[in-house]
């Protein structure tokens, strides 16, 4: 059901919830009666328990967007004037990128989507270790990070880079074609984190994984804001309702935690 806020209000005996698209939203509408979230039995299959996906608050974090998703408020976006920020030279002692590509078990062939890809920090640091027979799926939405990427792929001569154009709701990952998905410090800002991780888990192959490097929200003591930060039990909940399981966790960066979920059929 497609409505315009500005025309009606839509009334439920239950609950009423509005969920402004963003810029880039795929979608032309203004706001939508979305569905509850499913909860995922262990064969993949949600059972009929359902809540309200989306709620809005007037009263929010000032770096937050006020729209909330499983009791999180979901962060505001970094524009393409943070590539500056992304490709920082103070980026490889904070954040030990080596360690990163070491946890992520990368294998000749394989075929690995950065979701929020950004500058490409990750994309050509990944490209290299599954050779010329795999493949990275660079994914952004925003034209700036996309023009950067392809500009990037250009002058590396990285012919097993692609750019793929995401929508707030959907990477446009192939289905059952992605061995990795690997998504550093975005995911806390997804517009529509049930929508894309939904598609995400349909990109996976059988046994595929997905990695997340987020700050740790459980350190007080890890300098970013609030809402860019994401707990493992934060994401465990939220995984857990898209059909995706915990195998692992590495707590050896400086700032970050490396969680590691598989898709289980």
């Amino acid at each position: 059901m497609i409505v315009n806020p500005k025309r009606c209000i839509l009334v439920s005996a239950l609950v009423a919830v509005f969920v402004p698209a963003g810029p880039n939203a795929s979608f032309a509408r203004d706001c939508t009666v979305l569905p509850g979230v499913p909860v995922f039995q262990q064969d993949g299959v949600h059972n009929s328990s359902t809540r309200p996906l989306y709620e809005t608050r007037v009263n929010h974090d000032p770096n937050g967007t006020g729209k909330f998703y499983m009791g999180r408020e979901i962060a505001q976006v970094m524009g393409p004037g943070g590539i500056e920020w992304l490709d920082r030279r103070e980026r490889e002692e904070e954040e030990h990128p080596a360690e990163v590509i070491d946890a992520l078990n990368l294998r000749p062939g394989e075929i690995v989507a950065d979701l929020g890809a950004g500058s490409g920090y990750f994309t050509f640091r990944i490209a290299p270790k599954i050779g010329e027979t795999g493949k990275v799926l660079a994914v952004e939405i925003q034209e700036a990070m996309l023009n950067t990427l392809r500009i990037r792929a250009a002058a590396l001569k990285e012919t097993n880079v692609e750019v793929v154009q995401g929508s707030e709701t959907d990477p446009h990952l192939p289905v059952t074609g992605v061995d990795l998905v690997l998504v550093v410090d975005v995911y806390h800002e997804l517009a529509y984190p049930f929508e894309v991780m939904t598609k995400v888990r349909e990109a996976l192959k059988p046994g595929g994984r997905v990695v997340f490097v987020e700050y740790r929200r459980e350190d007080p003591e890890v300098p970013i804001k609030a809402v860019h930060k994401m707990s493992v039990e934060q994401l465990e909940k939220e995984m857990n309702a898209v059909g995706l399981v915990r195998v692992r966790t590495v707590e050896t960066l400086p700032l970050q935690h490396i969680v590691i979920f598989e898709k289980h059929n």
